[in-house]
């Protein structure tokens, strides 16, 4: 299944077969399945297939908060990678998938003491990454939230197979950091549109280059970090 995530796929023949003894399938990617949790280090990193996983950091009142997201160009599990916890970072699945291949800490660790193929491809990846968060916080702060949220579908529409998603108000809220009540007139504009019909917490993608043409540059600008930097 190594060719359904974009950083396994782009490892040789050679490679993936000498790393396919230390990857094992890790089951569904159910909606709210932690997969890299709070207050204790992560014993496993996660190449997911398809599906959507959200970085969140949990404020001193509760409150949580998306910085990023993870799909099947990436990895859920950079602490590992950077050494160090984050004691206030768990990663959870927010668009559900068919699976990932997990890989044991002190397997990953060795083959980034390594430096071989793998190394350098998680390392391109943790920069794109980081430019994508960098990005999302001028995002944020700058763009029409129509713009935004046109944004963020098309990026679920990237990590998933087909043009039928599940997709729940408050996780929407949570990418555009805006309420629930915002999000409805958002996606009531869209589908007074026709760009997409949402039911239920199920989206549909109806027309992808009008909301292409809806959202705002960041789209474009974060696809070509991970098109440039991950094969």
């Amino acid at each position: 299944m190594h060719h359904r995530n974009r950083l396994l796929a782009a490892l040789s023949a050679d490679e993936y077969d000498r790393l396919s003894q230390h990857l094992t399938p890790a089951g569904e990617l159910r909606v709210g399945r932690v997969l890299e949790p709070r207050h204790e280090p992560t014993s496993w990193v996660y190449f997911p297939w398809d599906g959507v996983c959200s970085l969140t950091t949990v404020m001193l009142d509760g409150s949580v908060v998306e910085v990023g997201t993870i799909g099947n160009e990436g990895m859920v599990g950079m602490s590992a990678y950077f050494g160090t916890h984050i004691e206030d970072l768990e990663t959870v699945v927010q668009v559900p998938g068919s699976g990932a291949s997990g890989m044991r800490v002190g397997a990953f660790l060795a083959e980034m003491e390594r430096r071989g193929m793998l190394y350098e491809l998680v390392r391109r990846y943790s920069q794109a990454l980081l430019g994508f968060m960098m990005r999302s916080v001028a995002c944020n702060a700058l763009h029409d939230v129509n713009a935004r949220g046109a944004r963020w579908l098309l990026m679920t529409h990237d990590r998933v197979a087909g043009d039928t998603f599940e997709l729940t108000q408050q996780y929407l809220a949570s990418m555009l950091g805006v309420r629930r009540s915002t999000v409805t007139v958002v996606a009531r504009e869209l589908q007074r549109r026709r760009l997409i019909s949402y039911s239920r917490g199920r989206i549909s993608i109806l027309d992808r280059r009008g909301l292409e043409r809806t959202a705002c540059e960041c789209y474009r600008v974060v696809r070509d970090y991970f098109d440039r930097l991950v094969p």
